[in-house]
């Protein structure tokens, strides 16, 4: 929680206890955004960027069917399988050469890679070899390829980790060993170095490789909006993906502005697995993992995340809590302003309390030094809250959020 402004002079009412203020959204009106007074599911009123380029569209159908207004800015591109001379190269290296052991780590790099083999006429031989080597998958979904491709794995952990892969393959001595490893563009902090102190043979087998993407704007446009808090929350499914936004935030010189979104709270992090979250946190930044490292979880796990981050007042006999883009008012949906969000947010952070238009005018997104913008946003925030007394006007003084007395304590701890 952030703490509460310190009043500066007696309040019409005692203020309540404050929760965290939750960032702008974008602009009212967006596409797909609920309309006003429309039932509200765990993630509407905030915005969620997604930064995958695989598996996206599965990711963004999942965050839009609980509420979210999502932006989509894929921060990589993967280059496809045939045309990578990398995966040629180490696929006709290990038919000629067979390994001992392959370690295959995901499910669509392996079929990839099967599917690359048939495209250049070798498939047949890479299965063949396959055939006589231990094969190791990393989890369940690993496995289905590996049986759909006709093979059967040795063994697969129960965690799904390669730590304990590795702690396998080094208790059973991997001296003199030749192991093929599937690598899927994810850092494997330790692995490889581990099997080759251990005196093993390592060929990387790059399934897939991650590239900047073909257009960076979306990805711009993105960085732009986390460095203003138009967002509340970044997901990443990969680590390269957060490595990535980083260095495009680097490239056009916001990358303080976007740390300080990311280590300031107002925008939350959420990653699929905490391989994922290794360059968020190598930058200070706090991430938040599911138990299970699955897309859905991922978004269970911000349904739970982002509501509990809203503040939630008793104003003039409502339940009024505020989310990114929009408020729920008695738990429906009011799309309010960025104008109108910010100065909302303002007097919620001492609610009860007089707040000048003066100091309502400073936090008016482009506001110059006319008060009057501030009668006129606060006009069309009203309307936006189809409430109109949840906010007083206080003649001479400036306004206040209506807190109920009475109810003050209903909400203190929410």
């Amino acid at each position: 929680m952030h703490d509460q402004d310190t009043p500066t002079g007696p309040p019409l009412s005692p203020p309540a206890g404050q929760p965290a203020d939750p960032p702008a959204g974008p602009p009212a009106g967006q596409p797909g955004r609920p309309p006003a007074g429309s039932p509200a599911g765990p993630l509407a009123g905030f915005t969620v960027g997604v930064t995958a380029a695989r598996r996206a569209d599965e990711l963004i159908a999942l965050l839009r069917r609980r509420g979210a207004t999502v932006v989509h800015a894929p921060a990589l591109r993967i280059v496809p399988l045939a045309d990578d001379v990398e995966l040629l190269s180490a696929t006709k290296e290990l038919i000629g050469c067979a390994p001992d052991v392959v370690v295959a780590t995901t499910a669509i790099g392996f079929r990839g890679w099967i599917e690359a083999a048939d495209g250049w006429g070798l498939g047949e031989e890479l299965l063949g070899r396959l055939r006589e080597t231990e094969l190791l998958a990393r989890g369940p979904k690993v496995k289905g390829a590996i049986r759909a491709a006709g093979l059967v794995e040795t063994w697969s952990p129960r965690s799904e980790s390669l730590a304990e892969v590795l702690d396998r393959l080094l208790t059973a001595g991997v001296a003199g060993r030749r192991i093929a490893l599937q690598l899927h563009g994810e850092p494997l902090p330790g692995f490889i170095e581990a099997l080759r102190a251990g005196g093993a043979e390592v060929v990387g087998v790059p399934v897939y490789r991650w590239m900047a993407p073909e257009d960076l704007g979306p990805l711009d446009r993105l960085l732009d909006a986390v460095a203003a808090g138009g967002v509340d929350a970044l997901s990443f499914t990969s680590a390269p993906a957060a490595a990535s936004l980083l260095t495009r935030a680097a490239e056009r010189g916001v990358r303080d502005q976007v740390l300080g979104a990311l280590t300031g709270g107002s925008v939350l992090s959420a990653c699929v697995g905490p391989v994922t979250a290794l360059p968020l946190q190598a930058e200070g930044v706090p991430t938040v993992q599911p138990e299970r490292f699955r897309l859905g979880p991922l978004v269970q796990l911000l349904c739970q995340e982002l509501p509990g981050r809203a503040r939630v007042l008793p104003v003039a006999g409502h339940r009024l809590e505020l989310r990114g883009h929009a408020v729920l008012l008695d738990s429906e949906l009011r799309p309010v302003p960025p104008a109108g969000m910010a100065l909302l947010r303002a007097l919620s952070r001492r609610p009860g309390w007089v707040v000048a238009r003066s100091e309502l005018l400073r936090v008016l997104p482009g506001a110059g030094r006319d008060e009057h913008a501030v009668e006129t946003a606060m006009a069309r925030l009203r309307v936006a809250l189809g409430a109109p007394n949840l906010i007083q006007t206080v003649v001479k003084r400036g306004y206040r959020l209506s807190l109920d007395m009475a109810a003050d304590t209903k909400y203190a701890d929410t």
